[in-house]
């Protein structure tokens, strides 16, 4: 596991957890420098995906290690964690096992999946060799960046980086990444006493997310943005800075501070 900690470090605590197949690096790429400016930042990259010989073990012992690098490090508690995608899944499950306290919990168009055994099996034999295909050769990285491009409105060095992902992680990483989330389940109408739950919703994954995110907590902070899964991390200004601002709100930096950072810039 790799834990790097950088920006404001007299800041609020603000950990960055990947998504599927990413380190953290490429998947905050776009918004890294400018967290950086107002954040005391923990960004994660878990086994298997931390340039190590290590294959990813598991969803919930990874998150145990996160668990352990907070207790170790910060008291048991730290202000806020950013999971974007399947990072969101290690943000429900530090809230929900309650070892550690985040004051906020911010999930990045997750989509939640939970599945049993026999399905989880299935759609990773289907979907994993997918994934690890897409960088293949030449003729498939180029397609894949063409796709990338048209649907995320990615630009070419952004394309580059992600279709990248795809062919320097082993396939066993990847594959149990994929099924083990599939596997790691959410209690229903999750509550606990001075963590607030704030979710960054893509209006256009579908509703049946949103009926998910109010399904698995309690009265959730709920943004929704005009945008594709995680547009804003790799879709243009337009889809980065509201949500960058709205992740501001729900750190709770007031107007001033916001201004201030951007002074300073």
């Amino acid at each position: 596991m790799q834990f790097d900690e950088m920006g404001d470090l007299s800041g609020k605590t603000l950990m960055l957890l990947p998504g599927t197949a990413c380190d953290y690096q490429t998947n905050f790429a776009a918004v890294l420098d400018r967290l950086k400016e107002k954040y005391h930042l923990i960004c994660v990259n878990y086994d298997g995906f931390d340039g190590s010989d290590l294959v990813f073990p598991g969803m919930i012992p990874v998150t145990e290690k996160i668990e352990k690098y907070i207790l170790e490090n910060y008291g048991g508690k730290i202000d806020g964690a950013v999971g974007s995608s399947l990072g969101s899944s290690f943000v429900g499950q530090l809230i929900q096992r309650r070892n550690v306290h985040l004051d906020h919990g911010i999930f990045g168009s997750p989509d939640l999946d939970q599945s049993g055994k026999l399905s989880a099996w299935l759609q990773s034999k289907l979907v994993v060799p997918l994934l690890a295909g897409f960088a293949g050769n030449e003729k498939k990285r180029a397609k894949t960046k063409a796709k990338l491009k048209s649907f995320f409105e990615m630009d070419d060095e952004m394309a580059e980086r992600f279709t990248g992902c795809f062919a320097k992680f082993s396939p066993e990483s990847i594959r149990n990444e994929y099924y083990t989330d599939l596997l790691t389940w959410l209690e229903e109408d999750i509550h606990v006493e001075n963590t607030q739950v704030h979710f960054i919703y893509a209006a256009k994954m579908g509703s049946r997310y949103l009926k998910r995110y109010k399904k698995y907590f309690r009265d959730p902070d709920i943004r929704e943005f005009n945008m594709q899964h995680e547009q804003w991390l790799f879709g243009g200004e337009q889809y980065t800075v509201p949500v960058l601002d709205a992740i501001d709100e729900f750190m709770g930096m007031t107007a001033s501070e916001r201004t201030e950072c951007l002074t300073n810039d």
